[in-house]
């Protein structure tokens, strides 16, 4: 397969099943976030709603792009992404993976709602960190601390965000809606009004479309990385891109940033501005007589790869620049420009996509009552409400599709375990919390990042020495 041996092909094939395993549990530990609601407000049986959320779960990893995948990947340093070493690199997917699953599957058998983003975030932070121990050059940051920080403010603040939200609808709800009967517990094994069914089976369709879209990604992003890391010749860039349409990216980035000038640059930007300008030389000649992106040979791909990322990065900061001497046409087509450079690294193929649609549809059929249980009975000290329902994941689904809009990955769990529980306040107070559930989810919260990073880092430090 792929040319590789027999040892090298078992392995990936091996890190690809984990993949697999990983988005296949954060299916059935996630479900939960989308049909607790429907199903303890009996608005649909159990089964018919888990096996309707994996069906919109599915639909929404093919309808979410790949920018929190990529998101994901870019919190891991260029020196680890362009690592040419299949040992080191298999290091690297090992770690991440046996981290994020046995972290999942740990808070999943104590029915305790967990992050997966976070689990996922904490692994790569931990395999940059021990890279960063073991790396011969020291002056170099291995974690990417400002991607680092923007997914950190995503996890923290949604949580806060989910929680607010729905105290401010359910307020809305109470003073606009007429019929009470939505603030009242269901009659037991009856389903609610036809009107209230509907928004609740909605809410839930959203819920597992959004976390598709945003959860599936970073399946979409970890299977991406085992490719680019065992078989970069195959993966390291995307050879179906039009190379001549490349190459008029390239001259277009060229021509606009001969406008700008250097003098009126602070001494930041003027560095950034002198690494994007050699890069884009850099890149312009690698591509200059190759007849397509598949004849170009593995050092080559790579070097590509890293032109790109390095490139995006600088951009990122000198188009935030006041000193910038362009128009904002000019810095509108800049950024277009510059961003479909990208398109040769940022990118997933079919069957990718396909395998982590199924994982995650499957998986959220198989496994949903414990995490269920969890959110539907023991975070108010009453029987979730349809008004209750209704607002939480609404708040959700709303908080999870802004978040991959903008290419962050957010934590569903907590977004919608906030937000039940911020519709429980707004019913009788923050005594309707029970006190031990709400603590078992926050110290799961906390002892995430801490935990996984230990782990992760160890892990890799001792693949690295075997492989």
């Amino acid at each position: 397969m792929f040319g590789l041996d027999p040892t090298f092909t078992a392995l990936l094939v091996f890190c690809l099943l984990l993949a697999f395993a990983f988005e296949f549990i954060n299916g059935f530990h996630d479900t939960a976030n989308a049909v607790a609601t429907v199903i303890y407000t009996n608005s649909l049986k159990p089964w018919v709603a888990v096996v309707w959320s994996g069906l919109w779960n599915a639909t929404g990893v093919f309808a979410g792009g790949i920018a929190v995948a990529m998101g994901i990947s870019n919190l891991l340093p260029v020196e680890i992404l362009t690592d040419t070493n299949i040992g080191h690199n298999l290091a690297l997917i090992l770690s991440l993976l046996i981290t994020a699953i046995v972290w999942n599957l740990g808070t999943w058998y104590y029915g305790i709602p967990c992050s997966s983003s976070h689990t996922l975030v904490g692994s790569i932070l931990g395999v940059g960190l021990a890279f960063g121990m073991v790396a011969e050059n020291k002056s170099i940051k291995y974690v990417n601390w400002e991607k680092a920080g923007d997914i950190g403010l995503s996890l923290l603040f949604s949580p806060l965000l989910g929680f607010s939200l729905a105290i401010l609808i359910m307020y809305i709800l109470k003073q606009v809606v007429r019929n009470k009967i939505i603030f009242k517990e269901p009659n037991t094994n009856q389903p609610p009004p036809t009107w209230i069914r509907a928004i609740l089976i909605l809410t839930c369709t959203g819920v597992s479309f959004s976390h598709g879209s945003n959860d599936g990604q970073k399946g979409v992003g970890l299977v991406m990385l085992i490719l680019i890391a065992i078989v970069p010749s195959y993966f390291a860039i995307n050879h179906t891109a039009d190379i001549n349409k490349y190459r008029e990216s390239i001259n277009e980035s060229k021509m606009i940033l001969s406008h700008v000038n250097l003098s009126q640059l602070n001494k930041a930007d003027s560095f950034e501005f002198v690494k994007i300008s050699s890069l884009m030389g850099d890149l312009e000649q690698r591509v200059a007589l190759a007849p397509s992106f598949l004849s170009l040979n593995k050092e080559e791909q790579y070097a590509i790869r890293k032109d790109v990322i390095l490139i995006s990065k600088s951009a990122k900061k000198i188009l935030e620049s006041e000193d910038l001497n362009l128009s904002i046409r000019e810095r509108k087509e800049l950024k277009a420009s510059l961003g479909s450079l990208k398109s040769v690294t940022d990118y997933a193929p079919v069957w990718v996509i396909v395998m982590i649609a199924i994982a995650l549809g499957v998986g959220t059929m198989v496994g949903w009552k414990r995490i269920v249980k969890t959110i539907g009975e023991k975070i108010g000290k009453q029987h979730l409400t349809y008004a209750q329902g209704a607002s939480s994941e609404l708040v959700a689904a709303g908080t999870i599709g802004l978040s991959t809009w903008l290419g962050l990955p957010v934590s569903t769990t907590q977004v919608l375990s906030s937000g039940i529980a911020g519709s429980m306040v707004a019913s009788k107070g923050i005594k309707n919390l029970q006190g031990k559930t709400i603590k078992s989810i926050a110290i799961a919260w906390i002892l995430t990042l801490p935990v996984t990073v230990l782990m992760a880092g160890g892990l890799f430090l001792l693949f690295r020495a075997i492989l």
